[in-house]
């Protein structure tokens, strides 16, 4: 059976850093995730899905990653259930987050500002929007990564003849 989840998303609030009564670290956290379409109304709608990182890489991701951050994860969904206060049975379905990555640099965010939800969102063709670079910072290509643009198009077609060709 395969049980793998992929997601790219950003952090809703700052990951929760505790520690099991074995001293064994755990971060629980949600990301923003959004769907692939504009509801009736035009406007894209996100799902918020619950996660939780174990051990070494919770520490690390307590440390390094804050609300609004754009993450990239990668684990297995789990459904456990408790018993509340009143009695109820309550199910919980979450990501147990194997790995993770970060995918925006930190001058990235830090360009775009300190605040929680300041982070530059990206633009049709993929690349962050970010206007407040400091004069001293040289800025870097970014590459654009837009479906509709050809990596091969030079502007004028390509002359081979039939005896270049393999086959």
């Amino acid at each position: 059976m395969i049980n793998n989840v992929t997601l790219v998303g950003r952090l809703t609030r700052d990951p929760e850093l505790r520690y099991t009564g074995q001293n064994t670290a755990v971060a629980t956290f949600s990301i923003a995730v959004n769907r692939r379409f504009k509801n009736a109304a035009g406007e894209r709608e996100a799902d918020f899905i619950n996660c939780v990182i174990w051990r070494q890489a919770a520490e690390n991701l307590a440390n390094w990653a804050k609300k609004g951050a754009l993450i990239g994860i990668v684990g297995s969904i789990q459904t456990r259930n408790y018993e509340n206060q009143q009695g109820q049975r309550v199910y919980v379905t979450e990501v147990v987050v194997d790995n993770f990555q970060m995918l925006e640099s930190r001058t990235t965010r830090d360009a775009a500002g300190t605040g929680a939800g300041n982070y530059p969102a990206p633009s049709a063709g993929g690349q962050s929007s970010s206007t407040n670079r400091s004069a001293s910072q040289p800025s870097a290509p970014v590459p654009d990564f837009g479906r509709d643009s050809d990596p091969f198009s030079s502007g004028s077609p390509m002359e081979i003849s039939d005896d270049d060709l393999p086959f």
